[in-house]
C-alpha cells in the first residue's frame, strides 16, 4: 500500500491550516469588508496624486493626509448625506409605494371589468410595502458597522499611501503567482476599479441631474428624493432610470396632474433616455467597459452584502472574481491557441 510522503502531508496540513485561518478571518471581516474594498479603491484613485505631492517635496504622511481629507469631503460626505436622506425618507418611500400600488390596483380593476377575470385581489398591498420598508432599511445599512468600516478604510488607506513601495514588494512576496501574472492582475484591477468607482457613479449622477431638471420643470413633489432614486436606478442594468421615472408618473396621475405626468414621461423617455447613451459612450471611451451582466450580478450580490455602497463594490467583486479565474486558466489551464483565436474572432465579429 502506497503511503503519502511526509513532505506532501506537511504541505497539505499547511494548506488546510491557511484555509481555516483565512475563512475564520474572512467570516469576522465580512461586515467590514466594504472598508477593505474602499481602501483599495481610494488607493487606486489617490496614489498618483500623492506621488506627485511627494515629488514636489511634501512629506508622505502630509500628502496622504491631504488626499484622505479631499476624499472624505468629495466622496464620503456626499455618500453619507445620501444614505442619511434615504434613511429619513424610508417612511415617505413606503407611503409613496403604497400610493403607487393602489393606483396600479385601480387601473388593474378597470382592466378586469373589460377582460372578465380578476387579478387585483391577489395584489397584497401590505406585504409589498412591508418588503419595501425592510429592504430600504437593509439598503441604508447599520450605522455602527458603517462607522467601523470607514475607520478601517482610512486606517488601511493611510499606510497604503505612505508605504506604496513596501506594499508592492509584499504583494510579490506573498501572492503565489509569477511576476507577469501579478502585474497583469494589478493593471486589470486598476482599470476595473476606475471603471466601477468612477464610471458607474459619474453616469448615475449625470443621469440623475438630467432627470432632476425635468422634475423641477414639471413640478414633481420632493424632486431631490426622486433624483437620488433615479441615480440609483441608473446603476442597475435593465432597470435604469425607469426606477425613478415610472413611480413619479404614476404618482402624478394619482394626484390628477395628467398633463405634467405626460410631460415627465416624454421627458424621461426622450431626454433622459438619449442622454444615457451619450453619457455612457463618453465615459466608456475614457474608462474600461464593464459588461451589463457583471454589473447586474454585482448589484444583486453587493447590495445585500455591503448595503448602499454595494452598487459600486458588488460589480467590482464580480470583476475581480472573473479576473482571478482568467489568471488561473492562464497559469494552469490547458488551452488550444487556435480555438481561442477562433473564439476571439467570433466575439469581435459579433
Amino acid at each position: 500500500m502506497n503511503k503519502l510522503k511526509p513532505e506532501l502531508v506537511r504541505q497539505l496540513f499547511l494548506i488546510i491550516l491557511i484555509l481555516f485561518l483565512f475563512i475564520l478571518i474572512l467570516e469576522e471581516m465580512i461586515p467590514y469588508l466594504s472598508g477593505v474594498l474602499g481602501a483599495i479603491t481610494l488607493y487606486v484613485l489617490l496614489r498618483k496624486f500623492v506621488k506627485k505631492l511627494v515629488k514636489r517635496g511634501w512629506k508622505p504622511g502630509l500628502a496622504a493626509g491631504l488626499a484622505m481629507l479631499a476624499s472624505f469631503l468629495i466622496i464620503i460626505v456626499p455618500i453619507g448625506l445620501t444614505v442619511m436622506m434615504l434613511t429619513n425618507k424610508i417612511g415617505k418611500a413606503v407611503k409613496n409605494s403604497e400610493r403607487v400600488i393602489e393606483v396600479v390596483k385601480e387601473q388593474v380593476g378597470t382592466w378586469e371589468a373589460d377582460l372578465g377575470f380578476k387579478v387585483s385581489e391577489s395584489i397584497d398591498t401590505n406585504s409589498i410595502t412591508s418588503w419595501v420598508s425592510t429592504n430600504l432599511q437593509n439598503f441604508a445599512g447599520g450605522t455602527f458597522n458603517v462607522f467601523i468600516a470607514v475607520g478601517i478604510m482610512y486606517f488601511m488607506l493611510y499606510y497604503m499611501l505612505i508605504n506604496r513601495t513596501e506594499m508592492r514588494k509584499s504583494l510579490f512576496a506573498f501572492i503565489p503567482l509569477d511576476a507577469e501574472s501579478i502585474k497583469r492582475i494589478g493593471e486589470e484591477s486598476v482599470a476595473m476599479v476606475k471603471s466601477n468607482a468612477l464610471g458607474i457613479p459619474l453616469v448615475a449622477i449625470a443621469q440623475g441631474v438630467v432627470a432632476l431638471i425635468g422634475f423641477l420643470i414639471f413640478g414633481v413633489p420632493d424632486p431631490f428624493f426622486w433624483f437620488v432614486i433615479t441615480a440609483i436606478g441608473s446603476m442597475i442594468p435593465f432597470v435604469g432610470t425607469l426606477l425613478g421615472i415610472v413611480p413619479v408618473v404614476i404618482l402624478m396621475v394619482a394626484g390628477g396632474d395628467n398633463l405634467q405626468a405626460v410631460g415627465i414621461a416624454i421627458y424621461g423617455l426622450v431626454v433622459v433616455g438619449s442622454t444615457d447613451n451619450l453619457i455612457r459612450l463618453y465615459v466608456l471611451e475614457k474608462l474600461a467597459n464593464v459588461h451589463p451582466l457583471v454589473t447586474l450580478i454585482g448589484v444583486i450580490v453587493g447590495v445585500p452584502l455591503f448595503g448602499f455602497i454595494g452598487l459600486i463594490f458588488g460589480p467590482l467583486v464580480i470583476s475581480l472574481f472573473l479576473l482571478i479565474v482568467k489568471i488561473y486558466k492562464h497559469e494552469y489551464g490547458d488551452s488550444d491557441p487556435q480555438l481561442e483565436e477562433e473564439l476571439n474572432t467570433d466575439v469581435s465579429e459579433a
